[in-house]
């Protein structure tokens, strides 16, 4: 059984392991970190940085065998509280296919619409990202069509990102 904790330093150990490739990373964090690869360290600065903001926090999927995954929620929007954003979500690579993925995002959805009141969960997936595109999909998110596409350069190239959400 699946369950979510309030990320910890010591969780960076691990979560920093699963990204094997600079591709991967990237799709996993665009080009939030400078670097590749990035050590435990790196990541705690970078959440160190916004530990004092109330409106954005990290989360830690975790069962009895130990940490499976990893997201950031937070209010895009200082001034709106109705809508949760997720971000750096992230699963082991060696349990992805098993359905950890879609469970840890139904807890973070579960918990955006039960317990934060939220009427939206939204996110942002690069378009060359199909295996999580399609996993956001199985939970339940939409594709929402932007007049202005977001886009990142990325390992010499442009990354579209899609925008999505989930509307209760």
């Amino acid at each position: 059984m699946l369950r979510l904790r309030p990320y910890k330093s010591c969780d960076a150990q691990t979560i920093t392991k699963w990204l094997k490739s600079e591709y991967a990373f990237r799709q996993w964090s665009a080009d939030r970190y400078e670097k590749y690869p990035i050590t435990a360290e790196d990541m705690n600065w970078y959440y160190d940085r916004d530990k004092e903001n109330e409106k954005i926090w990290g989360m830690t999927a975790f069962d009895d065998t130990g940490i499976i995954g990893h997201l950031t929620m937070r209010f895009p929007d200082n001034h709106n509280l109705e809508e949760i954003r997720l971000g750096f979500v992230i699963v082991d690579d060696a349990k992805r296919g098993r359905g950890y993925g879609k469970e840890m995002l139904s807890l973070a959805i579960q918990y955006a619409f039960d317990f934060i009141k939220v009427k939206k969960v939204s996110l942002g997936v690069f378009e060359n990202n199909t295996v999580d595109l399609e996993c956001y999909k199985a939970c339940g998110f939409r594709i929402v069509e932007l007049q202005d596409v977001e886009s990142y350069h990325c390992m010499g190239e442009v990354w579209k990102c899609i925008e999505m959400e989930l509307v209760k």
